[in-house]
């Protein structure tokens, strides 16, 4: 049986959509694209020699008149432009009714029942920036300890306590509890508990938030695991499908981790599917704004790919793609809506694909792989 790799590039965007305003983008969103224009060109060579340069103008890449992948731009058929909704698509989940947003805060009831879970009331309860409410409101969350809500343009509930005022149990603890206490109307279709660590003017995230995702409807992941291909879940995978059809976990720091971790898998397991998550390009610079952090770490994933390549075998696909967009470069610190890049390499010859309708064209090359040719 073969290998089956999907490497998401979290909020890794490659153009507006046509309904990108009805989203609050503007017609000019593009992740990677204006990632290079601003900062003089990127430098790609392996993503440029697989084709990546076909699906938007990208200063520095060269698009390829017979690129190595199989390449194309998905436009997302689901309502929403966030994690779960992109990630649940890519496996034939498509969202029709758009999850719960508050760009006002959470209600009185929402807020009275989340305080009975924490026994304080929580401080902020506003839209956010998650680095910038820490700072804000941090010292008097030390004060208190009084848990800091928050939530942004897409449907999350996030909940930030220090490390040393509330331990990452008790944290946790509350974010499970808020987890079943969001049910309709107030599904949100996360629930985040943001960790930090330090001092005023000094705090830091730390690497131990959780997410806490609302329970899918079955999809392919399901399916893979009821016909014995066994999933391996790479970085924050398993939280956005609750652990459904996934054989295997680990958590991750970083990309760098991230993409250690797949390699250490291609090495050691002979079938199924490894889908990683590289959260840094939108947790670390796309909400930051970190244009050049961002630049930098397409580039640090570029010179990852000889060793991917080298790690496949004849049979074996790996995916390029991504959940949606959040061009540094847009103003405000929320995702935006926008096609996705499919960059697929197999043994078969590469060709542009143009525009595909739909992220589960991502499940699908999967399913063709794991499923159908192995039947």
């Amino acid at each position: 049986m073969a290998r089956c790799v999907v490497v998401v590039l979290d909020s890794g965007g490659v153009g507006a959509l046509a309904d990108a305003a009805e989203y609050g983008d503007g017609p000019g969103v593009n992740t990677i694209g204006n990632t290079a224009l601003h900062i003089g060109g990127l430098a790609l060579p392996h993503f440029e020699r697989l084709g990546l340069g076909n699906l938007t103008s990208i200063a520095g890449v060269r698009a390829q008149s017979h690129p190595r992948a199989r390449v194309a731009r998905l436009k997302e058929k689901s309502r929403g432009k966030d994690t779960i909704t992109g990630h649940w698509e890519m496996m034939g989940i498509v969202t029709r009714v758009p999850f719960p947003t508050y760009p006002h805060g959470f209600p009185p009831e929402v807020v009275e029942e989340f305080a009975r879970i924490t026994g304080k009331v929580p401080l902020g309860n506003k839209t956010a920036s998650g680095t910038e409410i820490i700072e804000e409101l941090g010292p008097e969350h030390m004060a208190t300890g009084r848990p800091i809500l928050y939530t942004s343009a897409d449907s999350v509930f996030q909940v930030a306590a220090h490390e040393d005022i509330v331990p990452l149990d008790t944290l946790y603890d509350w974010c499970e509890r808020a987890r079943a206490m969001l049910v309709p109307p107030h599904n949100v279709n996360r629930v985040i508990a943001r960790p930090f660590v330090g001092e005023p003017r000094a705090f830091t995230r730390t690497a131990n938030r959780r997410d806490y995702a609302i329970e899918p409807p079955p999809c392919l992941l399901d399916e893979l695991a009821a016909n014995g291909v066994p999933v391996h879940a790479v970085g924050k995978i398993s939280d956005i499908f609750c652990g459904h059809g996934i054989a295997t976990s680990v958590r991750v720091a970083d990309n760098a981790e991230a993409m250690q971790r797949t390699f250490e898998l291609l090495e050691r397991v002979d079938r199924g599917f490894i889908f990683t998550n590289l959260n840094d390009f939108d947790s670390k610079y796309g909400h930051r704004r970190n244009v050049r952090g961002y630049a930098n770490a397409l580039q640090e994933l570029d010179a990852t790919i000889p060793r991917l390549e080298a790690l496949l075998k004849p049979d074996d696909c790996a995916i390029f793609t991504a959940d949606h967009g959040c061009d540094p470069t847009a103003p405000g610190t929320d995702h935006t809506r926008e096609y996705v890049p499919f960059v697929c390499l197999t043994r078969h010859p590469g060709a542009d694909l143009g525009t595909i309708e739909g992220l589960d064209t991502v499940g699908k090359t999967v399913r063709d792989a794991l499923l159908v040719r192995a039947a």
